[in-house]
């Protein structure tokens, strides 16, 4: 039973767990004097017979802070597979009433979570997926990136709001405001200024908004090239009828003769010199 939960859960184990199956705490500080485990914090310790890897650092941090601790922000995010690489600062909300102080690689925040809030993904608590995904986009220098992948996933736009309204008032709530609003229908017609824009600062000429091209209409044109850029707006992630349309859409044009481009907000916005490299090589094709 030991070895089973030490598998699960990176190598770290709490003293209460430790005594779930069957050790004492004078077994578990015999361990700890014979280096055989190392402690973490109070109550938390981590087996020294593997690498102390991001999954145990981000555990660890978590459970220092009690049993009613939680991962959020951007370590929550990395938790749930939203981003790359995990934080070097693990982000851990606390009940308001919660003893604890702060600790080194931990940013602790005290504020009461609903209970759809809170998740347990791989025996850890963590905020859930939509409240997660507008903090960790907040965090992340308000990468909407973060959003768009939650989208992708189980979430949906009425979720984020959902969880954005039952947490107002908290730290980076505004900002993320701003990103919801953004992402509602006016998110295509945004994307698709952000690109006239690039085109125009790039000098890049020979273009047309919102030509027509067999029965649709293109965002972007470059007609003597037979090229056609399409934005991606939320709802390409969110909704399948769209998203079937979208490629029926792409489809056609592209048997009439036109290569078609697609960019999202997150190209635009963090990739531009890609995409600006990208049309050029295709109108020169």
């Amino acid at each position: 039973m030991l070895n089973d939960c030490l598998r699960r859960q990176d190598g770290v184990i709490t003293l209460r767990q430790a005594q779930a199956v069957g050790l004492s705490k004078q077994a578990v500080n015999r361990r700890v004097r014979l280096g055989l485990w190392r402690q973490c914090s109070r109550g938390v310790y981590f087996v020294d017979d593997r690498p102390f890897d991001d999954a145990a650092r981000v555990r660890a941090a978590v459970w220092g802070f009690g049993e009613h601790a939680a991962a959020s922000g951007l370590a929550a995010a990395w938790w749930h597979g939203l981003t790359r690489f995990a934080p070097e600062v693990v982000d851990v909300t606390v009940p308001r009433g919660s003893s604890g102080r702060k600790r080194s690689g931990a940013r602790l925040r005290r504020r009461d979570l609903a209970t759809a809030d809170v998740v347990e993904v791989r025996w850890l608590r963590v905020t859930a997926l939509p409240l997660t995904a507008i903090e960790a986009a907040v965090h992340a220098r308000r990468d909407r990136g973060v959003m768009d992948r939650a989208l992708q996933r189980d979430a949906t736009l009425a979720q984020l709001w959902t969880a954005q309204l039952r947490n107002k008032g908290r730290y980076g709530s505004p900002a993320a405001r701003t990103l919801l609003q953004g992402a509602g229908d006016g998110t295509h017609s945004a994307a698709e200024r952000l690109l006239v824009k690039l085109l125009r600062d790039a000098r890049l000429t020979g273009w047309r908004a919102n030509h027509r091209v067999g029965r649709y209409r293109v965002d972007v044109a470059f007609p003597a090239a037979k090229v056609a850029i399409e934005v991606d707006g939320w709802a390409f992630h969110v909704d399948p009828t769209e998203f079937q349309i979208d490629r029926e859409r792409q489809n056609d044009i592209a048997l009439l003769g036109w290569q078609v481009l697609r960019f999202t907000w997150l190209d635009l916005t963090r990739f531009p010199d890609r995409v600006l490299a990208t049309i050029r090589t295709a109108i020169s094709a």
